[in-house]
């Protein structure tokens, strides 16, 4: 049973960090592409990060590029998102998703499961 379920949930400073992982389990992790996604409340899930099966190929999009970092380690079957410089705009519920399909972009083409979010607050 495929599952991903994300972590490092906090409410942080502008200029603040903060590092989100997503635990995989039940599947070929190193097969799988997977992206990050982050819903603001009401507005529409947006993507923000695409990371290669094997890591080798990272993209971002440009609302983020340059202060998130995301990465992988196939060995422990994680993805993380590092996000620096956070900024008040970045207040969302960030979500992970794979798929077998590659990335677009910094878009996860054709996701297949999700994780069930993680909420992370910038405010002073």
């Amino acid at each position: 049973q495929l599952q991903l379920v994300e972590s490092g949930r906090g409410l942080v400073q502008p200029g603040g960090s903060l590092r989100l992982s997503c635990a995989a389990s039940g599947f070929y992790f190193y097969y799988y592409d997977i992206g990050w996604f982050r819903q603001a409340p009401g507005k529409e899930r947006e993507g923000v990060s695409c990371i290669s099966s094997s890591g080798s190929s990272t993209n971002y999009a440009d609302s983020v590029k340059g202060r998130f970092t995301i990465s992988r380690d196939n060995a422990k079957n994680t993805v993380y998102l590092q996000m620096n410089d956070l900024k008040p705009e970045d207040t969302a519920v960030y979500f992970c998703a794979a798929s077998r399909y590659h990335c677009t972009g910094f878009l996860l083409g054709a996701p297949e499961r999700w994780g069930q979010g993680t909420q992370v607050t910038v405010s002073s």
